[in-house]
């Protein structure tokens, strides 16, 4: 699995239904994070951060999905006590993935895995912590992959969206810890006299391949 390659496609049972992967996300961004097993604190506490700021991923036009190496019915238990601890229960599907045909699939357990699900512990599936950011064209856009014992930072997620959906509609690349609105770096893609079209007041040069721009709006 690399950035830049087909997310790969596939048919899967979820809370909210049956779904083909490519078709439910359309014409939109998507973001699958993946759970080792249902119950698990860490995944529980990032579950339910996640149904908080889902509006934040819809004004990005990003739908949401997880999945859990464990059925949907156990799932479904598991939304009870997210809502519980956390405040807020799921609002979007999550993949049950008692067969690990998707964990497999996407390289994050070995080809060899079988048996069942529920016999396995959830460091068994310690790999099975990796988060996928797919364009609409579905193609991969960025991996992260986590320790169990570490909680992800979604909202370091929510800004590298930021960052590829600008960088995907303006030939620009964005700095170390850039934020939305501050300064970009025109795309070494770009020669200068295209770039002098395109910023008619100029630019920074501290280097003539580090040239610096405000935000293109």
């Amino acid at each position: 699995m690399r950035i830049g390659e087909a997310a790969p496609d596939f048919e899967a049972e979820t809370t909210k239904g049956r779904i083909r992967f490519h078709d439910w996300i359309g014409d939109s961004w998507a973001i699958l994070f993946s759970h080792p097993k249902d119950f698990t604190p860490v995944c529980t506490t990032e579950l339910g951060y996640m149904a908080r700021i889902k509006p934040e991923f819809e004004r990005r036009n990003v739908k949401i999905i997880g999945l859990s190496v464990d059925s949907t019915g156990d799932h479904e238990g598991w939304a009870k006590d997210i809502e519980e601890t956390q405040g807020h229960a799921p609002n979007y599907p999550i993949i049950g993935d008692a067969d690990f045909k998707v964990s497999k699939l996407y390289n994050m357990l070995p080809a060899d895995v079988a048996g069942d699900a529920k016999q396995r512990k959830p460091a068994d599936n310690a790999t099975v912590r990796n988060v996928y950011v797919v364009g609409p064209d579905k193609k991969i856009k960025l991996i992260l992959v986590y320790p169990m014992t570490t909680g992800r930072n979604f909202d370091e997620v929510l800004r590298v969206i930021d960052s590829l959906q600008l960088t995907a509609k303006h030939q620009v690349a964005t700095p170390v810890n850039w934020k939305p609105g501050e300064d970009v770096i025109i795309a070494g893609s770009v020669s200068d006299d295209e770039a002098k079209k395109r910023y008619p007041k100029g630019w920074k040069a501290p280097k003539p391949y580090l040239r610096i721009v405000p935000q293109p709006q």
